[in-house]
């Protein structure tokens, strides 16, 4: 195991702290986002994601915070986030 590197990353202007533990399991390498306050993210509601892959899907991105920027840009692409995004845009009266 290698030791965690943690660097932050500003995604639609949401402060995200990404951990990196390359080679965590063997050749598996764990991932770990915190968003400022708890902040919702096209793959956690709760602002907290633990995620669990092998090296192989982060090489092709060069690091682990290129892969992580990829996969929110690509989970930012579906329906039930955009509507999110709409929905929280929007005022309302309740």
């Amino acid at each position: 195991m290698s030791a965690p590197i943690t660097i932050m990353l500003i995604w639609n202007e949401i402060k995200i702290m990404v951990t990196h533990t390359p080679n965590r399991f063997g050749e598996t390498d764990h991932i770990e986002l915190h968003a400022e306050h708890r902040q919702r993210l096209p793959i956690t509601e709760t602002g907290y994601r633990s995620h669990f892959c092998h090296e192989s899907q982060i090489e092709p991105h060069g690091s682990a915070l290129a892969y992580v920027q990829a996969w929110l840009d690509h989970e930012a692409t579906k329906p039930e986030w955009r509507a999110y995004e709409f929905a929280s845009r929007q005022m309302s009266l309740l």
